[in-house]
């Protein structure tokens, strides 16, 4: 079975960071592509960052390219999301996801596995 679990969100200022966590178990990440998703107030769930299993390639939304980047650490089974000059606008609970492939996708629905989600809260 396979877990995700969220780390690291919280309340930060305009202009702040955030380094957001997800520790797999059940499986070797580095095997499969993860992502990024998140879900503001009234809102669809969107996309945010992904990469191919063993993190070779990257892809993020416009909204967030420049100030976010993903990475991962084989070692831990972890997955972040390095959050650098965040906006009012990027609050939303954040959900890490795990694909069935070790292709990447921006499609919510190419994700087996989710998380319980993080709240990021960016106070203007």
């Amino acid at each position: 079975q396979v877990q995700l679990v969220e780390s690291g969100g919280g309340l930060v200022q305009a202009g702040g960071s955030l380094r957001l966590s997800c520790a797999a178990s059940g499986r070797t990440f580095s095997s499969y592509a993860m992502g990024w998703f998140r879900q503001a107030p009234g809102k669809e769930r969107e996309f945010v960052a992904t990469f191919t299993g063993g993190g070779g390639t990257t892809d993020y939304a416009d909204s967030v390219k420049g100030r976010f980047t993903i990475s991962g650490d084989n070692a831990k089974n972890t997955v972040y999301l390095q959050m650098n000059s965040l906006k009012y606008e990027d609050t939303a609970v954040y959900y890490c996801a795990a694909s069935g492939s070790i292709w990447y996708s921006r499609r919510a629905d190419r994700y087996d596995y989710w998380g319980q989600g993080t709240q990021v809260t960016v106070s203007s």
